[in-house]
């Protein structure tokens, strides 16, 4: 008879290299992958990370529908999303209230209501746990955002605290950067970098010269 797994008593069990690492994906591992039920064009349907493969992913995490940090930051990414569907990248965000949450507070709200992209419900908590940002203790995320490439490899990953919200036009700088890199592999992006500025070739000749 198979010997039984130990679970860790959060939901999977030790076999699962992410959730036995306090929960925390690693940059260049893949994305934990999941399946969820999500509210997109005033309706239910369900998503997987999985069917994105092929395009830059923005996973968006924030602790609840109708608060107040939440909005500005949605609306921002609302108002750069066809820019950043022009750079083959798909926005999901993703709390622990269910469909019908998000549908009442994008009925609500004119902020929200500008959302074109998926908005993930998370009532579970698993997806937050997958990715490190569950406060287990309030079942909200953590402010916590992954861009993940193509290949579902995990590129980013910035998390804080809910009370600090987070800039658009840096999120877009950094997937920009994020692609640079991986279409030029031997060349970096300093501070503050963006397209079409220069970048760098890491090599010895230039220890001590930056």
């Amino acid at each position: 008879m198979q010997e039984e797994k130990e679970c860790c008593g959060n939901g999977c069990c030790c076999e699962d290299e992410i959730c036995c690492d306090n929960h925390t994906p690693k940059i260049g591992k893949p994305a934990p992958d999941f399946i969820a039920e999500a509210y997109h064009n005033d309706d239910s349907k369900k998503v997987s990370l999985a069917d994105y493969k092929g395009k830059w992913v923005i996973l968006m995490f924030y602790p609840k529908d109708f608060t107040f940090v939440c909005p500005t930051e949605l609306g921002d990414i609302a108002d750069r999303y066809d820019e950043l569907q022009k750079l083959n990248a798909e926005v999901l965000s993703v709390s622990t209230d269910t469909v019908p949450v998000h549908k009442a507070w994008h009925d609500d709200s004119e902020t929200i209501q500008k959302i074109k992209f998926p908005m993930v419900a998370d009532p579970t908590h698993e997806i937050c746990r997958k990715y490190g940002v569950l406060i287990e203790e309030e079942g909200v995320a953590l402010r916590g955002t992954f861009i993940i490439s193509p290949e579902g490899i995990l590129q980013t990953i910035e998390i804080h605290g809910d009370g600090i919200g987070r800039n658009g036009e840096e999120l877009t700088r950094k997937l920009q950067a994020a692609q640079f890199v991986a279409k030029h592999g031997d060349q970096v992006c300093p501070a503050n970098w963006q397209p079409g500025k220069d970048t760098l070739k890491p090599g010895l000749d230039l220890v001590g010269k930056i």
